[in-house]
């Protein structure tokens, strides 16, 4: 069973990125091959986006990352308004786990290798959230995690609300040993206001950007898949979840639910 979110050990530190030697010549991705633009209202498109249901169990409870919420596909925990998709994480005592919320899915197998891949978003902000703009594999060609790789585009944890971090998880680079890549960057008003959350990915490298300002490179190291598992289709992921092994080192604050993530659109172009 494959692991479904990043495993953060104790003590996170901020490694800084090797910036690529293509750092100002990137490559234009200027065909927009999929979209979603919000200009409806109800339900998230299903031809577009499916969900993550449940608690993770019974084969790794806790999304592998001991996370306290449960997740659905009900409208309370996700729906488009005025233009926006909005996630909330709630507390609801109807279920046993006390909290729901949303993960989102780009639909069935669909995904892309390479391209430009660009969320704009409004983050949540209380102690215990764990919110998430990522891609994880559509056929796992490498096994299951790591081995088959993830892209975390942009995580934030509550109890640290100004800092937006991005990571790969590969078979040699990955939580679980606590030897992910990684690095942060400041975006003190990322619970306030919105901002463009970017990969651009290539078969040497990728690279991770907050509003076009780049601060994330992980590059091809041209050994094996457990370097880079990056040639193959990954999939779209959104989601709040709540507490757990990073977004709970803190502790949690139920009182200060429900809280929400916005999203103006989600483009890809290649």
């Amino acid at each position: 069973m494959r692991r479904l979110a990043s495993y953060w050990m104790l003590g996170l530190g901020l490694l800084g990125s090797c910036m690529s030697a293509t750092d100002g010549k990137e490559k234009k991705y200027n065909s927009l091959v999929w979209s979603d633009e919000f200009d409806y209202t109800g339900a998230p498109d299903t031809t577009k986006w499916t969900y993550d249901l449940g608690n993770g169990c019974p084969n790794s409870c806790g999304w592998g990352n001991n996370e306290l919420q449960h997740y659905t596909s009900d409208l309370k925990n996700s729906y488009v308004q005025d233009g926006k998709l909005t996630i909330v994480l709630l507390q609801d005592e109807t279920i046993d786990s006390l909290f729901t919320s949303a993960r989102l899915l780009s639909t069935g197998n669909m995904g892309w290798k390479y391209g430009r891949f660009e969320f704009r978003a409004k983050l949540p902000s209380a102690l215990g959230t764990w919110s998430a703009l990522w891609m994880l594999p559509t056929e796992w060609k490498y096994g299951g995690w790591p081995h088959s790789g993830e892209i975390d585009i942009m995580e934030n944890v509550g109890y640290d609300p100004d800092s937006v971090v991005s990571a790969t998880h590969t078979g040699m680079y990955n939580g679980a040993q606590g030897t992910q890549k990684h690095t942060a960057i400041a975006v003190p008003d990322c619970d306030t206001a919105f901002h463009n959350y970017i990969l651009e990915w290539d078969e040497d490298e990728y690279r991770v950007y907050v509003d076009e300002e780049l601060f994330f490179v992980y590059q091809n190291e041209k050994k094996s898949s457990a370097q880079w598992p990056y040639d193959q289709n990954f999939r779209l992921i959104m989601n709040i979840a709540f507490g757990g092994n990073w977004g709970g080192l803190k502790g949690i604050d139920p009182s200060a639910l429900p809280v929400k993530m916005e999203v103006d659109y989600v483009r890809v172009y290649q």
